[in-house]
């Protein structure tokens, strides 16, 4: 399975939140591969605490680099990091039984957006099929907004080789009218998602289907975290979260369309990291937040999560 994660602005959350998700998936036991398609900013190997690639690879030569040399061409793959063995998170230093390999394919260091060319689309084509024979989940984590990683996924997607591989959209956003008009706009409008994809022959019910936002940073405005406010302060709260989610339903990014929503955790306020059960045991992070990157997970995987209403 494909799973490209985006969002129309940045800060929303999208990369640690894909990143633990991809954690969660190996923890279940399924062999996953975290690919940063963030192609002006390739800093994944932060989030997984992976020393050599913390702004992409270096990479040189034949044989050596990420994702930008190898999509132009300049080497035969790119290079692939066994998470469990390179991350420098202790909590990662002992693979656990029964889990899933976690893979990280970075970009490269100083890289920067390139445009689209018949002849990437086709790279990158032939590498998700390869990845989709090795792994249960792919998680591709693209550029903000309408990017030339948007297009090259579309592209690569809408190729014959892999009209048959079960492909699924994130487009991830805050809990703000901003965001969430933002949205709305990367999925359906000119230029958007559906637009793009239709351009490189998608079905455009089909491509619809296949995609679902995710809310970050929510806070419960009824919620225990919200009990220290003043009593006006809480039904303002109260106030927008009813006018958000109205706005919502207007733009199409409501209920029917939503795949989850992960909380306000101030540990990822401060670092963007993978959450592990330990840091819910120390209560370093919350365990409502690890539950929402389980819950959205075990979504990708269920059919019924993506049924039209």
């Amino acid at each position: 399975m494909l799973v490209f994660v985006t969002s129309h602005k940045g800060g929303t959350g999208r990369s640690v939140t894909a990143a633990n998700m991809a954690y969660r998936s190996a923890l279940a036991g399924r062999p996953t591969c975290y690919l940063d398609y963030d192609f002006g900013s390739p800093t994944a190997g932060i989030t997984f605490h992976v020393p050599q690639a913390t702004n992409g690879v270096e990479g040189a030569g034949p044989n050596g680099g990420g994702l930008h040399r190898y999509l132009r061409g300049e080497i035969p793959s790119p290079e692939q990091l066994d998470v469990w063995a390179t991350s420098e998170q202790v909590s990662l230093r002992q693979r656990p039984t029964r889990s899933g390999s976690l893979v990280l394919l970075p970009g490269q260091r100083n890289g920067s957006e390139f445009g689209f060319t018949n002849d990437i689309g086709r790279r990158c084509a032939e590498l998700f099929l390869r990845l989709e024979e090795e792994f249960d989940l792919t998680l591709v984590d693209l550029s903000a907004g309408r990017s030339y990683a948007s297009q090259i996924a579309l592209a690569a997607t809408a190729t014959p080789t892999l009209r048959k591989v079960t492909v699924r959209w994130l487009v991830f956003h805050r809990w703000t009218p901003q965001h969430v008009t933002a949205a709305a706009d990367l999925a359906f409008e000119a230029g958007g998602i559906l637009a793009m994809g239709k351009e490189y022959g998608h079905e455009p019910d089909r491509l619809r289907e296949s995609l679902r936002f995710v809310r970050t940073a929510v806070i419960d405005s009824r919620g225990p975290e919200v009990g220290h406010l003043d009593l006006a302060q809480q039904a303002f709260l109260r106030k927008c979260d009813a006018d958000l989610s109205e706005l919502a339903r207007k733009k199409g990014t409501g209920r029917t369309t939503l795949l989850g929503t992960v909380p306000l955790d101030p540990m990822l306020q401060w670092r963007e990291q993978l959450i592990s059960d330990h840091d819910v045991q120390t209560k370093i992070a919350n365990a409502r937040t690890v539950d929402a990157f389980v819950d959205l997970t075990d979504k990708i995987f269920d059919e019924t999560a993506w049924e039209t209403v």
